[in-house]
């Protein structure tokens, strides 16, 4: 136990997820630490997720939000009304296990210049495997793809211990993000015009350029099960990724690399989409398209809005100075240990 446990707060966002809620959250309260506030955060559901909460678990604290914000501003909104020295940002949709909180809160507590970190993540449905939504910590290569340590896109690695190490890393899943309550804030939150995906790497990325660490502590494990809200190939799902992983880049890369690497990131998400159509899939076709576009209307009509005031003085971690893709595609690269040693 630490000497004097800070206050934190976990706070569930909730969206039509009374299922999830009914299955995950009695973990997350029998393996409650001393100091840990549970909140759940209701995005304006429309099944009986707030009323299921009021019967069954009166001592959660319920903040409802008055429309569906999405993940970003969801939370964003939702943290405003939450005092604590510590977030934790945690899906509907995740177990903890026993002491999962208590290794991450020691981390921070011990390095002042860490400003968020993620427990190891595996699979709920496959307790062996690393999940993919953040695994043992997430990276980035030179063209904005992220991976992680123990999952190279959809390829998840079986969990032996090969990453029990704590470390840093460039991305905290925001399935399970503890994240310092004071930079949360002064750094502006999670970008809300992203709505769902990938804000937690652009967060992260804001955090290390403004000098902080972004860590993974795998003595704390959690599992999680995924895909809960938008499953996989979902129109507006692929929509978002793609695009928000472009905003990204044009945000945070330094400008004479937004000059070439955002229209080679459009060459390479042309031959995916292409590809893509060819096998049957149009939906994943227009969805590309869809995103570039949205891209586009971003820098004509949003961009001043989504660029944070940050000294971009912080040396990166986790950042892979190769190309996932061509080590993964092409190079039948499928362990993140084959990958990074290629290159650091």
């Amino acid at each position: 136990m630490l000497p004097l446990q800070p206050l934190v707060s976990v706070v569930i966002l909730n969206w039509n997820g009374q299922q999830h809620l009914s299955n995950f959250l009695p973990s997350v309260k029998a393996h409650a630490c001393a100091g840990m506030e549970l909140v759940v955060a209701d995005n304006a559901s429309s099944d009986d997720s707030v009323g299921w909460l009021r019967e069954h678990h009166p001592d959660v604290r319920i903040i409802q939000l008055e429309k569906n914000y999405g993940f970003a501003k969801g939370y964003n909104e939702a943290l405003k009304q939450v005092q604590a020295n510590y977030y934790v940002l945690l899906n509907s949709d995740v177990e903890v296990t026993a002491g999962w909180l208590e290794p991450m809160l020691k981390l921070l507590e011990s390095d002042e210049r860490i400003g968020a970190c993620q427990p190891k993540i595996k699979m709920y449905h496959d307790k062996t495997s690393f999940e993919y939504a953040g695994a043992a910590g997430g990276w980035l290569d030179s063209l904005g793809y992220p991976f992680a340590r123990g999952r190279i896109f959809d390829f998840c690695e079986q969990d032996l211990g090969q990453y029990d190490d704590t470390a840093e890393v460039f991305w905290a899943s925001g399935a399970a993000l503890l994240v310092r309550a004071d930079l949360y804030h002064r750094l502006g939150g999670l970008d809300e015009f992203f709505f769902a995906h990938q804000e937690e790497i652009d967060f992260c990325w804001r955090l290390q350029l403004a000098g902080y660490k972004v860590m993974v502590c795998p003595a704390s494990v959690v599992f999680h099960v995924g895909g809960g809200t938008l499953p996989k190939g979902n129109e507006w799902k692929v929509f978002l990724n793609f695009r928000n992983n472009l905003i990204m880049l044009a945000k945070n890369l330094p400008w004479y690399q937004v000059l070439w690497k955002i229209p080679f990131r459009f060459l390479l998400d042309a031959i995916s989409a292409w590809k893509s159509l060819f096998e049957g899939q149009g939906i994943y076709f227009k969805a590309i398209l869809e995103a570039h576009l949205g891209f586009m209307g971003w820098v004509v009509f949003r961009h001043r809005r989504s660029v944070f005031p940050i000294s971009k003085k912080g040396k990166l971690r986790g950042w892979y100075r190769g190309c996932v893709v061509w080590d993964h595609f092409v190079r039948g690269r499928r362990y993140f240990s084959e990958i990074v040693r290629l290159k650091k």
